[in-house]
């Protein structure tokens, strides 16, 4: 009876696989066969993707390497209808079916591409001396589904590049808008489900994208610095005169534990990598607003948005380092209404998406491309998203191609880089939907005599200059 229900499910996975794949394909719309091909020679490559042109050495890729680079240049994807191929699939749920889904940024460093319009200067840590702090390069903004436990895989949901151009605010306010509305489409959230949360890390402006999200059923759950000041809801106003009552209560300094009332709940556990760890919360409290920043352009009174604060305090972090304090935002000011231990569990599920990024840049090469233009690596991207999607479909077909010192893995742990060892086999029972490339002859090559001009060199874009505010006393700034 079990062989039959697993001979069942291996047969629901692989329609399932099929599907996908030719949905895929359908998503393609110029020069379909060449990206086709490159997305399969990325997952049947023997080792980590190193270049662009050795992936045309495999079996799987028919074409020359000219055509690769052509189908990067020319083609054309899709994106819309790979968004909501990507929404249909089956996404990690919690017990209570909610979705949880994690936001962040990861750069594509270009430091010496001057010829390469549209970089930024994007946030990465130098390894070297630890001073640099930047890079100029590519920032995308990737959105993944995450599981209800510790593990490897994220279900990658949607990506944009942030350009010189854009708002951060406005490109996080706008993706979670559309992704929503896909999620809508494809029946992943109903209504009477629980509010879709997205869980960010620090920079981020959690207070802001609470405003504008406030009539989505979202909720926001990310880190903010350990030296912010909120404040209590405002009471009566003291004294017998008239005038104006009081905005704010009384203060809470994060970094001040005296001024830290009794907390609405407290919670304590034993963690198996940071040991004791300790859990508070305090609901209905708000940031004081001030007219800088992305509040710049608010129009009217600034509004003063609650939430929860969730404090994490553990007994000690893994490499011997020192525990620094971990302060939650979490957009649902009702305390009460959540348990405090899950708020600090999904926050943590957020770095699986740190490994998602590992696996897309390490082994299936997210980076390693010399592309000119942003379009181009756009595509790119999104065969690599096409790509991690397809592993995720196989994790119930391959098997554990382990190597000689490496532990054995069961089918439900098997890691996204294992799955990828046996794809092949997988993509020989499945077949491709690509054509037969045709036969060919070498072009005339560059024409005698004529010379190519220089190409331009873009400078790298800088952040949005803040607007001349008022100044401190009510002074306007003279122009």
């Amino acid at each position: 009876m079990d062989s039959l229900q697993d001979d069942a499910a291996r047969v629901e996975a692989l329609a399932a696989l099929s599907r996908f794949r030719r949905e895929f394909y359908s998503c393609l719309t110029l020069r379909a066969d060449a990206l086709f091909e490159l997305t399969d020679a990325v997952l049947c490559a023997g080792g980590p993707v190193v270049s662009l042109p050795e992936l045309s050495l495999e079996a799987v890729h028919r074409r020359g390497h000219g055509a690769m680079y052509d189908a990067l240049a020319q083609g054309h994807i899709n994106v819309s209808r790979l968004r909501m191929a990507l929404a249909g699939l089956e996404l990690p749920r919690e017990a209570d079916r909610q979705l949880s889904i994690a936001l962040d940024v990861t750069p594509w460093p270009r430091p010496d591409a001057e010829c390469s319009p549209q970089r930024l200067h994007c946030h990465r840590p130098c390894r070297c001396d630890g001073v640099r702090q930047t890079i100029p390069g590519w920032p995308y903004q990737v959105a993944a589904a995450l599981g209800g436990g510790r593990s490897s895989w994220t279900g990658p949901l949607d990506a944009v590049r942030l350009g010189p151009e854009d708002d951060p605010i406005e490109v996080t306010v706008t993706q979670i808008r559309d992704l929503l509305a896909r999620l809508r489409e494809a029946g992943q959230w109903l209504e009477g489900d629980p509010d879709v949360l997205f869980v960010m890390d620090s920079g981020y402006d959690l207070v802001r994208l609470t405003w504008l999200l406030r009539e989505e059923p979202v909720r926001l759950l990310g880190r903010i610095r350990a030296d912010r000041v909120m404040y209590a809801p405002a009471g009566k106003r003291r004294g017998t005169w008239p005038g104006r009552p009081p905005r704010h209560g009384a203060e809470f300094r994060l970094a001040d534990p005296a001024t830290h009332p009794t907390p609405t709940q407290e919670s304590t556990g034993i963690h198996e990598r940071f040991g004791e760890v300790l859990a508070r919360c305090w609901g209905h409290l708000h940031p004081k607003p001030d007219r800088r920043g992305s509040w710049a352009d608010h129009q009217g009174e600034l509004p003063l948005v609650e939430g929860t604060l969730v404090h994490l305090a553990v007994d000690h972090l893994p490499g011997n380092r020192d525990p620094k304090p971990l302060w939650l935002w979490h957009s649902d000011p009702d305390a009460t209404a959540h348990d405090v231990d899950r708020l600090w569990r999904i926050f943590l599920r957020r770095f699986d998406l740190e490994h998602t990024f590992r696996f897309f840049k390490q082994t299936l090469g997210l980076t390693r491309p010399r592309l000119r233009t942003p379009e181009q690596g756009d595509r790119w991207v999104w065969l690599i998203l096409a790509a991690y999607a397809q592993l995720r479909l196989a994790r119930p077909l391959a098997e554990d191609l382990r190597r000689a010192w490496e532990k054995p893995l069961t089918p439900d742990r098997l890691t996204p880089g294992r799955v990828r060892r046996g794809y092949p086999r997988i993509r020989r029972i499945l077949g491709t939907p690509a054509n037969t490339p045709k036969a060919t002859h070498p072009g005339p090559g560059r024409p005698r005599g004529r010379t190519s001009t220089p190409a331009p060199r873009h400078p790298v874009g800088k952040k949005q200059q803040k607007k001349d505010m008022p100044r401190r006393g009510g002074a306007e700034k003279k122009t």
